[in-house]
């Protein structure tokens, strides 16, 4: 029978505590003990997913030896791929030297420029992934080298990320766990660990505040501090496995995946051929990249936090536009903002706020729609858009004057009738003891 490393830690472990306990008794009290037991049970009970028969693990364990940041949740080792598969050797052989013998192919720890080939002979090939995970890609290397990781570890640049600096070595999850490095609202900080890194972003001529400006930024707040997993974050602008700086070219193309009409209006104005001719950055040149802001009607408009006055003089054709454009969004919203305080008037009162609500909704739409279309920068386009949606809010409104109306009338016939049944009451009282009276008379 095979005894292995794992075997014989556990026999020596009871044996350790057997004799512990025996001495111990009239050297330390009862709780120290039970100390030491515990620690004992923990031990086991921690590595209890572990495969038993894995000399590579068992070793490393009763060695206290494990690699930094090894997670027996790792999603090779629950998969049953050993160590072996990325180290080589034998993993079924107890003697140590036979087991790492590098006649059967044991490597050790790779080499920083051995990993993305390392784990590319396993993720490009098509028919071994297809065991495991068949909607993972299998072009990862690939895409790797046409990054800008990729490229620069090309050229011998060791320092820049490979496999490992994303998904760890040892603890390797997936992105749907949340324990994962790169599960969605992990990935800002797993990307800062080296872009937050001044020291180690020294040589690249790179700023090292991205993540505190995303941090603060509309899609921040969405991802970080409402855990809104739908919200963008780095790898979604920049891509992931060919992850690179959006080019002045794709930026529009980068934001419009998610804002599809904003890319559409802009892509038709004169403007958007005035930024490619200039080599400008689209979107960026309004709303910034990793500091975006939630945008408001103020950024529209020839006001101090106009975006438009950073480009247009007084008087010109585009400072006109964008006065025009900020009165029809200022008006709308004013319009729909007031139907909005007269809806929940209604619905305090518990009026009928049915047809209300969807008039509401509508508006809403058109308001939306509205401040999407200033990205065609046409005062036109915005009017057909703001005229439908006051128009939707002012009937809201009035229906709402309606319903308050109703409720006051409905008051006042409550109260009219309250007081003729009162006064009825009273009559009715003085009338039936007028009638006591007589007959006691009577008698």
């Amino acid at each position: 029978m095979k005894i292995t490393y794992l075997s014989k830690f556990k026999n020596a472990i009871v044996t350790l505590v057997i004799l512990i306990f025996s001495c111990s008794l009239s050297l330390a009290g009862e709780n120290e003990v039970t100390k030491i037991v515990q620690d004992s049970l923990d031990v086991s009970a921690r590595y209890a997913k572990l495969p038993a028969d894995d000399t590579c693990i068992s070793c490393h364990i009763e060695e206290e030896a494990l690699p930094e940041g090894f997670s027996e949740n790792d999603i090779h080792m629950q998969a049953g791929l050993s160590c072996a598969g990325c180290h080589g050797g034998d993993n079924t052989i107890d003697d140590e030297d036979e087991s790492m013998n590098e006649d059967i192919g044991f490597t050790g720890a790779p080499e920083i420029e051995d990993i993305p080939s390392l784990c590319a002979k396993c993720h490009s090939d098509i028919g071994f992934m297809r065991e495991y995970q068949p909607r993972i890609a299998t072009d990862q290397l690939e895409q790797y080298y046409t990054s800008t990781h990729g490229k620069k570890f090309k050229q011998g640049d060791e320092n820049v990320a490979t496999c490992i600096s994303c998904h760890t070595a040892h603890s390797i999850m997936s992105a749907k766990d949340p324990r994962s490095s790169v599960y969605a609202l992990n990935v800002p900080k797993t990307c800062n660990s080296c872009h937050g890194n001044s020291e180690h972003m020294a040589d690249y001529n790179i700023k090292t505040d991205q993540f505190e400006k995303y941090a603060e930024s509309v899609h921040g707040k969405a991802l970080l501090d409402r855990e809104d997993t739908g919200a963008p974050a780095c790898n979604d602008c920049h891509g992931n496995h060919g992850a690179a700086p959006p080019g002045v070219a794709s930026v529009s193309h980068v934001c419009g995946s998610c804002h599809v009409q904003n890319e559409e209006y802009f892509s038709k104005t004169k403007m958007a051929k005035e930024f490619a001719v200039d080599d400008m950055h689209a979107c960026q040149e309004c709303h910034g990249n990793h500091e975006i802001a939630k945008p408001t009607d103020e950024m529209v408009g020839i006001g101090e936090k106009s975006i438009c006055m950073e480009c247009h003089d007084e008087g010109e054709k585009g400072y006109l536009a964008a006065d025009s454009i900020h009165i029809m969004l200022t008006r709308v919203t004013a319009s729909y903002d007031s139907a909005e305080a007269k809806l929940k008037e209604v619905q305090i009162i518990g009026m009928d706020d049915v047809e209300m609500g969807f008039m509401l909704q509508d508006a809403r739409q058109d308001l939306i729609h509205s401040r999407t279309l200033v990205h065609s920068f046409d005062p036109q386009q915005v009017k057909e858009k703001t005229d439908v949606a006051l128009k939707n809010s002012q009937a809201a409104i009035q229906l709402g004057i309606k319903e308050l109306e109703d409720y006051d009338s409905r008051r006042m016939g409550l109260g009219v009738a309250t007081l003729f049944i009162t006064i009825l009451s009273i009559a009715l009282f003085f009338k039936i003891r007028d009638i006591d009276k007589e007959e006691n008379k009577s008698n």
